[in-house]
């Protein structure tokens, strides 16, 4: 691979651009040239499968030689597979790559009550796919997890398990790997990766539900060219991932992004996480099902959200006035995001793309009403609910374990190292 050489002059070293740009070539590093190699080798493979080493070179305007050895490094890894020879009038005939669909992912969506566990390739199809009831105890919840996970790794004796994904209501440190922050259940102080990690002898990651989320979007391409844009993830509460200039904002202790916890009323109802008037107590799923019981005090405190939405869809007018509660909740806390952050696109995940139809022009017309400029963001269901954060969980496992580097791209990266990786 080419080696990235910093510009120098002769003697006295001098400045001889403007310090950003300076600062942008000594990001450019070779360890840094390396990583975005071979995130484009990775991405043009996923995007344009089955494809030669000529035609990855041509794709990416990578040399040929360093196309060469990031697929050699990449085959045998197990990351990208060869397969069929391509039949040419002239010359060599072209060996065609693809990723390895038979290296595979665990994943979990962890809820308070349950959990969607699932085995994924690496193009993101599901093998296997079933739920799990969750106990309050943590320790008795990961057993359960564990125990579904050793289940499904038994039904696919033929396929490689890279590791293991844990899509969670809260937020993880980035340096250890371990929660920080989950208002909604009882799973603080405890080693959930590494305790996972000893039972399956796979490595465990866990990431918050909406940067999984993001996460997935990029590394599938579903938002190729937007370098501004926040995912809303709301279900039993309500979470947010923010990619800012194409880099996924994580802050300090993988804490940003919990605009679920801000207030927006200082007399509302306390919060999981010990505030009042939190955003998530007007927006997510459980306020919904809260109005309703309001509305219908003999309806219980038992019911789940997939019952509010049978309700709805069949007109009953209660069912359909919580929604709308909520839906204006939603659209209103929207307003503090597009202030703070002016996104290109606001993407949903969660259960609120289940009954999206019904809620989305409430939540696009309180969002609108509070924009600061005529400018407005698209606002956009992602459209398979629980299935996006398990390819979410996926996604985080591919970035860690690949090197796989496309979350923290940004376009005058891209631009410095593309002249000095080649």
């Amino acid at each position: 691979m080419t080696k990235a050489t910093p510009r120098k002059s002769a003697g006295k070293q001098r400045v001889l651009g403007p310090a950003r740009d300076l600062a942008y070539v000594e990001v450019a590093s070779t360890e840094l040239t390396r990583d975005i190699n071979r995130d484009v080798i990775l991405e043009r493979i996923r995007e344009l499968q089955p494809i030669s080493r000529v035609g990855l070179a041509r794709a990416s305007g990578l040399q040929a030689s360093t196309v060469s050895s990031i697929v050699e490094q990449l085959l045998e890894e197990r990351w990208i597979r060869e397969g069929a020879i391509l039949k040419t009038a002239r010359g060599r005939r072209p060996t065609m790559l693809s990723l390895n669909d038979e290296l595979v992912i665990l994943v979990a969506d962890v809820r308070p009550a349950r959990a969607a566990i699932a085995v994924i390739d690496l193009n993101g199809r599901f093998l296997s796919h079933e739920i799990v009831p969750l106990a309050a105890d943590v320790q008795r919840s990961i057993e359960a997890i564990g125990l579904a996970m050793e289940q499904l790794r038994k039904r696919h004796p033929d396929k490689m398990f890279e590791g293991v994904g844990l899509s969670v209501p809260g937020r993880v440190d980035p340096k250890t790997n371990r929660l920080v922050l989950v208002p909604n259940m009882r799973w603080l102080d405890f080693d959930v990766s590494g305790t996972l990690s000893r039972r399956l002898k796979l490595r465990v990651e866990l990431e918050n539900d909406a940067n999984a989320c993001l996460l997935s979007e990029l590394w599938f391409g579903h938002i190729d060219g937007i370098h501004n844009t926040v995912l809303i993830a709301i279900s039993e509460g309500v979470g947010a991932a923010v990619l800012a200039e194409g880099r996924l904002i994580s802050g300090r202790n993988g804490l940003a992004g919990e605009f679920g916890h801000m207030c927006i009323d200082s007399t509302g109802p306390k919060c999981a996480c010990g505030q009042v008037g939190c955003w998530e107590m007007f927006a997510s799923t459980t306020a919904a099902l809260r109005y309703y019981a309001e509305l219908v005090p003999q309806a219980g405190s038992r019911m789940q959200i997939h019952e509010l939405l049978a309700l709805a869809v069949n007109g009953d007018a209660a069912a359909l006035q919580a929604i709308e509660k909520q839906s204006i909740a939603i659209g209103r806390g929207l307003r503090t995001v597009n202030a703070a952050l002016s996104p290109e696109l606001i993407l949903f995940a969660g259960d609120i793309t289940l009954f999206w139809n019904i809620c989305h022009e409430a939540i696009e017309r309180e969002c609108t009403a509070g924009l600061l400029t005529s400018s407005q963001p698209r606002i956009v269901s992602i459209g398979d609910g629980e299935l996006a954060l398990l390819r979410g969980a996926a996604a985080v496992v591919l970035q860690r374990h690949s090197g796989y580097y496309r979350a923290s791209h940004r376009e005058k990266q891209r631009t410095v190292a593309g002249k000095l990786m080649r």
